[in-house]
Formats: structure tokens, C-alpha cells, sequence
């Protein structure tokens, strides 16, 4: 398939490098946030459960919001994806550019999400199983925190279907 693509395309191969990358990094990066998100909330939520185990299910919410940023990454890489097309003269470098800056936005703001929600995730609930009225306090930070992937997501989105 990517043959064809290139041999469609002539001259304007890398318009189309341009797109596929930035699907690439859309999900690359998410995923990236994601992981860190979860595993650093994880060890915060495994260190909680030995003191107060009957908090460990209220406690995996940073996990859970952390897991989210992976799926707009999925989100933004398929809409990409979709618009790239392979019919000769259809994509441009404009398009190429715009779908590169797409993924790049979802995915950085994906990543440095994911790296807030799991830094406050592991402290929040550690210090939510001595204070339980920090609760509320953690998830609004977590929710400050996962409005920095949704602005990101909103720029990819406006990128994307450009």
C-alpha cells in the first residue's frame, strides 16, 4: 500500500510522511502519558492499599483518567488516518502539515497530562488514606490536569479536519 501511495504521489511524497507521522506521534505520545500516568498513580494506589486496603477502589480513579488520554491519541490517529488520502494530487503538503501539527498538539498535551495526573495521582491517594477530606481536593486537580489532553485533543481536531 504505501508503494502505491508513493508511486500516486510523485513529487509530493512527503506530504504524505508528514501525515502518517503525525498519526504516529498522536498515539506514540498519548500512550506514552498514559503508561506513565497509570504505573506512577499504580504505585501510589499499592502503597495506599496496605495501610487503608477499603480505599483502594475509590483510589484508582487517577489510574482510570490517566487510561483516558491513551484514547485520544486512538481518536486523533484514526481521523488522520482517514484523511490521508491516496489518490494523486488529493493531499497536499498543506494537509500533511496540518495532520503533523495535529498529532503533535494531542499527543505532547497527552503526554504532559499523563505525567500531572500520575505525579498528583500517587500523592493524592497516599495523602487521601491519612486526610479523607483531601479527596475532593485530588480530583480536582486530576480534573484541572486531564483539561490539558482535552485542549489539546480540541486544537488536533481543529487541525485535523482542516
Amino acid at each position: 500500500m504505501i508503494g502505491a501511495i508513493l508511486q500516486a504521489s510523485g513529487d509530493n511524497a512527503a506530504s504524505y510522511f508528514f501525515g502518517f507521522m503525525g498519526a504516529a506521534t498522536a498515539l506514540v505520545f498519548t500512550c506514552m502519558g498514559a503508561a506513565y500516568g497509570t504505573a506512577k498513580a499504580g504505585v501510589g494506589v499499592c502503597s495506599m492499599g496496605v495501610m487503608r486496603p477499603e480505599l483502594v477502589m475509590k483510589s484508582i480513579i487517577p489510574c482510570i483518567m490517566a487510561g483516558v488520554i491513551g484514547i485520544y491519541g486512538l481518536i486523533i490517529a484514526i481521523l488522520i488516518g482517514q484523511g490521508v488520502d491516496a489518490g494523486a494530487g488529493k493531499y497536499s503538503s498543506f494537509k500533511g502539515f496540518a495532520h503533523l501539527g495535529a498529532g503533535l498538539s494531542v499527543g505532547l498535551s497527552g503526554l504532559a497530562a499523563g505525567m500531572s495526573i500520575g505525579i498528583v495521582g500517587d500523592a493524592g491517594v497516599r495523602a487521601n488514606a491519612q486526610q479523607p477530606r483531601l479527596f475532593v481536593g485530588m480530583i480536582l486537580i486530576l480534573i484541572f490536569a486531564e483539561a490539558l489532553a482535552l485542549y489539546g485533543l480540541i486544537v488536533g481536531l481543529v487541525l485535523a479536519i482542516k
